[in-house]
């Protein structure tokens, strides 16, 4: 059977299908329930999905908890993004190696690590738009300049990106602020096009899934499906409903959270004083949470150990914060040595310095860095308050 426009609606007996399908040729990730967190692991079909578990989410504070129904995606995201597929906390950059060369010589062997090494074909499933975005602003990061990392180069084309509308928004999300979400694709969207775009619809009488193909492999896909599952074409309806799912949750979104984009960068570039950074500084426990759940953070060092024998060293690029106190040490110290310091760097390269090296904002709007924060630091709320009059006091929290 030929899919024909590339857009089907399976069940959930034919999205296990795809599932397995997927699974003959690559190796499996997705969402998965595990130590209280909706995170990201292998999968083998529907049973490992967090099948009717959802996330509460607020400053500081984490919960995966029931829902009323047994929706596979009806959550908003986890601590792990995607972007840790492709470019790993740990990374073997070189080995060096001394060998004897006659009695007082001896030769100095450079072996760089091969990117390639342990690299496999891969399926994401439930990517949401937020990290897809974040995975288009980590491509110019590492892919744009005059000398693009080999390492990440190797692992981002691998993955069969399939994408899953998100329905079920956590009160920490302002994608829509950064025009990231909660559709996965869309004219507008940022993000690298997905190979299947897919919204699931659990209703009391239908739990499907509507799955449209952007990509040739997307659709070779779809078409191998119609072959193991029952699936039919979509009709108006189903997108219609697909639709009905996004707006819904765009609205809750920004009933609830929002970032005014409109000037940011000219304000805090203006504001670089401002007595709001010695408040939130008095907040901030500098403990780089926000650095490590965030999809675009890429600060690094590297790393240099040495064999027993001494005849071997590895260097390896290891992630690192802007938060870190060592991470700006230069001789004579420290650039950022106060607290203060790190988070006006932190925050600023995000929504300011980000655009001249990038030509786009750090930030996607997935709320990570809001939930993961111990003392519930909100970063829409910094950057409404820095810069404005009314908050020159301290300003309200």
């Amino acid at each position: 059977m030929d899919t024909g426009t590339g857009a089907v609606v399976v069940d959930v007996a034919g999205f296990d299908a795809l599932l397995h399908l997927l699974a003959t040729e690559r190796r499996v990730l997705g969402p998965v329930l595990a130590d209280g967190v909706i995170g990201i692991g292998p999968i083998d079909g529907v049973a490992d999905l967090p099948a009717g578990w959802t996330d509460e989410q607020e400053p500081g504070r984490y919960r995966a908890v029931r829902r009323d129904d047994e929706a596979l995606f009806g959550y908003a995201v986890g601590s792990r993004s995607w972007r840790t597929e492709v470019s790993p906390s740990r990374v073997t950059l070189v080995h060096i190696r001394r060998h004897a060369a006659g009695t007082d010589a001896e030769t100095q062997e450079v072996v760089p690590a091969d990117p390639t090494e342990g690299v496999e074909p891969v399926a994401w499933i439930g990517v949401r738009g937020c990290d897809l975005a974040a995975l288009a602003i980590t491509d110019r990061v590492f892919l744009g300049g005059d000398h693009p990392d080999p390492h990440y180069a190797a692992r981002r084309p691998v993955p069969f990106l399939v994408a899953v509308d998100c329905g079920s928004p956590a009160s920490t999300c302002f994608c829509t602020s950064m025009g990231t979400g909660p559709a996965a694709t869309g004219p507008d969207h940022p993000g690298p096009t997905p190979d299947l775009h897919v919204t699931e619809r659990c209703e009391q009488d239908r739990h499907e899934f509507v799955c449209r193909a952007g990509t040739e492999a997307g659709r070779a896909v779809l078409d191998a499906l119609a072959a193991l599952a029952e699936i039919r074409p979509t009709e108006p309806a189903d997108t219609e409903a697909a639709d009905v799912i996004v707006a819904a949750a765009a609205h809750r979104i920004e009933c609830t959270r929002t970032l005014d984009t409109e000037g940011l960068a000219a304000r805090l570039e203006a504001s670089l004083e401002d007595p709001r950074w010695d408040d939130v500084a008095s907040r901030c426990l500098s403990c780089a949470n926000c650095t490590m759940v965030c999809p675009t953070c890429f600060c690094s060092t590297v790393e240099t150990t040495t064999d027993l024998a001494g005849t071997e060293a590895t260097r390896t690029r290891v992630a690192d914060s802007c938060f870190t106190l060592d991470h700006s040490l230069l001789h004579g110290g420290s650039v950022h040595a106060s607290t203060r310091s790190r988070y006006r760097q932190w925050l600023t390269h995000k929504l300011d310095t980000w655009w001249d090296q990038f030509d786009t904002a750090g930030c996607v709007g997935c709320g990570r860095c809001i939930t993961w924060c111990p003392v519930g630091i909100d970063l829409t709320e910094e950057a409404a308050a820095i810069g404005q009059p009314s908050h020159h006091a301290g300003g309200a929290r």
